[in-house]
Formats: structure tokens, C-alpha cells, sequence
């Protein structure tokens, strides 16, 4: 079985709507932040301080031709992963991509004022990326789901679509 792709901005519910569209559906959840952590034994944010970000996003080409090798799984992609077309078209091999189009003063209200989320510090530049962002997510996508809706009613939305 394919396996559902989501993407979106950050504090668009990638994972908290993975994590239920998982249960729901009897899959396993991948994020892929996680594996990448996970096998460099350090934060993103680390690797991008020690390394910068052209070997995080090639880390990150990599973890995506992993995934779409992977079967029947739920994935969760960092925010900038499908603004590769590289990626994209990995992913694509190995299943659907579902943007959940979350508005920007949703987003907001979901994130606050977290320090763990360096893009936030500055809200003009955050907004500015969210709109350069967001045509990249649309084109990468088989399906557009409303993402202002609550985890649940979101997950169950895209459930349908693949039951």
C-alpha cells in the first residue's frame, strides 16, 4: 500500500495530524525530522549550526529516497523537504502527497512564541517564507486538505480519501 505524505508549513499539524491519521488507518508514523535526528545523533538545529543547510537538505534527499521505499506508512516531512523538487519527485514514488493548507493566523495561534521554532523569532520574515512556501506545497500535491480544522477532523477528512 502506498504511503500518505504530508507536508506543509511549519505548525500546519504535519505530525500531530500524522500521528492520528496513523491510528486511524492501522499505519505506521514517520516523520522525517525524526529519522534524520535519529541517525546523526543530534538536532537539526545542530546540524545546521555545524554544518549548515546544503548537507541538512542533502541528509535530507537521502531520508526522503528511504521513505519511499517504506510501505504503508503515514510520513511527515519538514517544512522546507517539499520545496525540493528532488524530493518531491522521491516521495512520489512511493506515494501521495497531502498539503494540509493551514492559514497563516492559524499557524501563529499554534505556535506562539516558541523558541524552539528559530523561523518564528522574526514574524515578517516567518510570513514571508510561509508565502513563498505555500505555491511549492500546492504544486507538489495530489490532494489539498484544509488545515485549519482540528488534528482529528483533519485526519479523518484524509482518511476517506484513501480508504
Amino acid at each position: 500500500m502506498n504511503n500518505i505524505i504530508l507536508c506543509g508549513f511549519m505548525g500546519s499539524g504535519k505530525t500531530t495530524v500524522g500521528t492520528e491519521l496513523a491510528k486511524i488507518m492501522g499505519r505506521k508514523f514517520v516523520d522525517t525530522d525524526e529519522l534524520i535526528e535519529k541517525e546523526q545523533g543530534v538536532s537539526i538545529k545542530a546540524i545546521f549550526a555545524a554544518r549548515g543547510e546544503d548537507y541538512f537538505r542533502d541528509l535530507e534527499y537521502e531520508c526522503c529516497k528511504r521513505v519511499a521505499d517504506m510501505k504503508n506508512c503515514v510520513v511527515s516531512t519538514g517544512g522546507g523537504a517539499l520545496t525540493f523538487q528532488r524530493n518531491v519527485d522521491s516521495l512520489k514514488k512511493g506515494g501521495k502527497i497531502v498539503f494540509l493548507d493551514a492559514s497563516f493566523g492559524v499557524i501563529c495561534d499554534r505556535i506562539g512564541n516558541s523558541k524552539t521554532r528559530p523561523l518564528f523569532q522574526n514574524i515578517d520574515e516567518a510570513k514571508r517564507l510561509y508565502d513563498e512556501r505555500r505555491s511549492k506545497y500546492a504544486a507538489a500535491a495530489d490532494y489539498i486538505i484544509d488545515g485549519d480544522m482540528s488534528a482529528r477532523k483533519t485526519a479523518l477528512e484524509i482518511a476517506q480519501i484513501f480508504k
